[in-house]
């Protein structure tokens, strides 16, 4: 939890226990959970955990750069404890969301511009390898 804890308050945010199991969870389900999964889970053995609580504590750490929210399968917010620029891959079938290191090819020429830039998103959508196979699989081939 320490880790955590440093994360917090390099960035000068209260530590709170709420905050260290939503940054725990993250950290270790790297799903890219939506807000309702993040609270389910954690709601198990944190009986006293609001929605409310998990839904600030998400946009206080996503506005402060310690995680990132993606919106590739529409409007649900996505989370990911990975917040350093990266890409993602969504498979169509199972709903997976991937994390894709990929260099932005244009990211050079922005900061050769004089650019500041913050963020890149770059999303991919198909069927990823694993539905793929299952598919060889059913199909005998």
């Amino acid at each position: 939890m320490e880790k955590y804890v440093k994360m917090l308050r390099e960035k000068n945010l209260k530590v709170t226990p709420q905050r260290l199991i939503i940054l725990k969870y993250l950290n270790e389900h790297s799903t890219h959970p939506a807000t309702d999964k993040i609270y389910q889970d954690l709601k198990i053995n944190n009986p006293s955990l609001s929605k409310t609580t998990v839904y600030n504590s998400l946009e206080i750490l996503e506005k402060h750069g310690i995680i990132q929210s993606i919106t590739i399968s529409g409007l649900e917010h996505r989370y990911d404890f990975r917040h350093e620029m990266h890409h993602h891959f969504l498979c169509k079938k199972c709903g997976r969301i991937i994390d894709i290191d990929v260099v932005c090819p244009n990211l050079g020429k922005m900061l050769e511009c004089g650019h500041n830039v913050e963020e890149v998103h770059g999303y991919f959508k198909g069927i990823c390898k694993k539905c793929m196979n299952k598919e060889k699989i059913k199909d005998g081939s």
